[in-house]
């Protein structure tokens, strides 16, 4: 699993959410306190948060075996976060099969191969 699975699930979702906070569809959608823009905050900053692995990615390779596998159990916890809500979205033309998978099975998988 590397960075780029994260960017371009992460890429996937944020197409999906960023029209529905977009001021020239004349909504209040994501702006409003109702429950339907709050709800709709929340899950952009889930997206958000789950999306943030690059750091911990790059100190994997260097981390002590313990530290490496708690790296491993955030990173694999961050993607199934991200494929929970992708999967909403598993009718999209834009949806890509590697967005099913699990981490585990993205391991031996490079990114640019996976498309």
């Amino acid at each position: 699993m590397d960075v780029q699975h994260f960017e371009r699930i992460t890429s996937f979702i944020e197409a999906r959410l960023t029209p529905l906070f977009a001021a020239e569809t004349g909504s209040d959608n994501g702006f409003a306190m109702d429950d339907t823009s709050r709800a709709l905050r929340a899950l952009r900053n889930a997206v958000l948060e789950a999306s943030a692995v690059k750091g911990l990615i790059e100190k994997r390779e260097t981390a002590e075996p313990a530290v490496r596998r708690v790296i491993d159990q955030s990173v694999e916890h961050h993607w199934d976060v991200l494929r929970g809500i992708a999967r909403q979205w598993e009718d999209h033309a834009d949806f890509a099969r590697e967005f099913k998978r699990h981490a585990w099975e993205l391991d031996a998988a490079p990114a640019a191969a996976a498309q």
